[in-house]
């Protein structure tokens, strides 16, 4: 993978996200040991030229609401993936 190491850790932490699951920027953060970063975890996450591979769709607001995604598709795309593992929106 390229990126900065703080992209890295965070794009390595989303491989461990299970299919079905979502977590918020904040809980990544927390889980990455940066619990100030969640709006660096958005930003790490549209920079993910690895997606859907690197599953930067598993994460999602705060507020439970989507949030963006920079592939392809945007957040049709991110829904599809979502509702394809089993996640009900």
């Amino acid at each position: 993978m390229k990126g900065t190491k703080f992209q890295i850790k965070v794009w390595r932490y989303l491989k461990k996200i299970p299919k079905g699951k979502v977590k918020t920027y904040k809980e990544v953060a927390i889980a990455i040991n940066r619990p100030k970063s969640a709006r660096a975890v958005a930003n790490a996450c549209g920079n993910n030229p690895y997606a859907p591979s690197v599953p930067c769709h598993r994460v999602i607001r705060s507020d439970r609401s989507l949030g963006g995604y920079s592939a392809p598709g945007g957040v049709k795309a991110k829904k599809r993936l979502l509702k394809k593992e089993g996640f009900s929106l």
